[in-house]
């Protein structure tokens, strides 16, 4: 960026003003604290992709397609 003038964004985490650069480690977040609280989230599974549930008893779900049977482990 040629103009030198920072991106401000806001934290996904607190919405708080924060300078999108190399110069903040947490980028997007504006904190250790805000990005640990992102992660945890994901981790407890409160965020979710869109997407059809797998049959977890269905061993051909969740293979990539295109492979043929005798491929899969």
């Amino acid at each position: 960026m040629a103009s030198g003038k920072p991106i401000i964004v806001n934290c996904p985490a607190c919405s708080a003003r924060t300078e999108y650069s190399v110069k903040n480690t947490w980028r997007p977040f504006c904190s250790e604290r805000c990005k640990r609280i992102d992660l945890g989230a994901w981790a407890s599974e409160q965020y979710r992709i869109a997407g059809a549930a797998l049959d977890p008893t269905d061993p051909g779900q969740g293979e990539p397609p295109g492979l043929p049977s005798s491929d899969r482990h």
